[in-house]
């Protein structure tokens, strides 16, 4: 399966993707949404910035899910993960109305040639959009 993730440009983590710096994609939810439960292992992840052409493209090694998340749990998560995440512990208060995380371990990074994606029936708002083919969404740059 494919996915596109859609990322904030403030926040720089497409940069901190290609460089290495961030390894783990993490997707914190109040609700049960995409790619919860959805990506797996040797899915393809396309990154764009909003507003953006899709840049970059990595392979998922590895996806790990949490459910019913409180304070104590998301503290454990971040201890954990948070230095691949690239957030410190003390974002957990950031967190503490998410119920659910995903965690998506990223391998074999590379930017690509960008190109434009269809986000119609998505919502113009998704920050995430999971797709069999990516070539169904694609739209020359």
């Amino acid at each position: 399966m494919d996915h596109v993730a859609i990322l904030s440009k403030k926040t720089k983590w497409l940069s901190k993707i290609i460089s290495g710096e961030k390894t783990i994609e993490s997707r914190w939810y109040r609700f049960k949404k995409t790619p919860y439960d959805v990506i797996k292992k040797d899915d393809i992840v396309y990154f764009k910035e909003s507003g953006e052409p899709v840049t970059t493209v990595s392979d998922v090694s590895k996806v790990l899910f949490f459910e019913n998340l409180d304070q104590e749990k998301i503290i454990k998560i971040l201890k954990q993960y948070g230095t691949g995440i690239g957030v410190l512990v003390s974002y957990a208060s950031m967190l503490k109305s998410k119920n659910y995380c995903t965690l998506i371990f990223l391998k074999n990074v590379k930017e690509i040639e960008p190109f434009q994606v269809n986000k119609t029936g998505f919502g113009m708002m998704s920050a995430w959009i999971s797709v069999d083919d990516i070539n169904k969404i694609k739209r020359k740059a």
